[in-house]
């Protein structure tokens, strides 16, 4: 059985006390910052435009996808109203081309969101990259040692948002 001594006892004190000082000084040279990936891609004027040329570019066949799924409930809706009166092979017959009809919108709905969420993407892509060379001057000029981009919590003294933003916005 081994017992501590005063004497060792003040030795593991002060040893911590000299690596808790340590600890101390080392985390005030330490700089930390934050940047709210979801605020740059809400608020950089890049990704503003991108959203608005993205909408221009899809418009006409979101418009187009909206008009046959307009289209496609009415003649739906006829058929079920015309359905019970209709002779069997008639009504099976339109029941095909409504079949048809719709697993021919559905292929198009799906085919725009697969190229508007490709397209999204791309753009998006380039924003993150541009906002990613400004956050890097950021920290080389203001001497950060980290910046997160990812945050269960942060304290708002640490946000440098506002900077990375400024810096996306004054130059093209």
């Amino acid at each position: 059985m081994t017992f501590i001594t005063p004497r060792l006892a003040t030795r593991v004190a002060l040893a911590l006390a000299a690596s808790a000082l340590a600890v101390s000084a080392m985390a005030q040279d330490f700089r930390i910052g934050f940047v709210s990936t979801d605020r740059i891609l809400r608020e950089a004027n890049q990704a503003k435009s991108a959203q608005t040329k993205l909408e221009q570019e899809f418009s006409k066949r979101e418009k187009e996808i909206q008009s046959q799924a307009a289209q496609l409930k009415s003649v739906s809706e006829k058929f079920e109203r015309e359905a019970p009166t209709l002779p069997e092979a008639q009504r099976v017959t339109r029941q095909r081309q409504l079949v048809d009809q719709d697993r021919d919108f559905q292929r198009k709905q799906r085919e725009f969101q697969e190229d508007l969420t490709l397209r999204k993407n791309e753009e998006l892509q380039l924003v993150l990259e541009r906002a990613n060379r400004v956050i890097k001057q950021v920290a080389e000029n203001e001497k950060y040692d980290l910046i997160l981009q990812e945050a269960v919590y942060i304290n708002p003294k640490h946000d440098i948002t506002d900077k990375v933003l400024s810096g996306l916005n004054s130059t093209k």
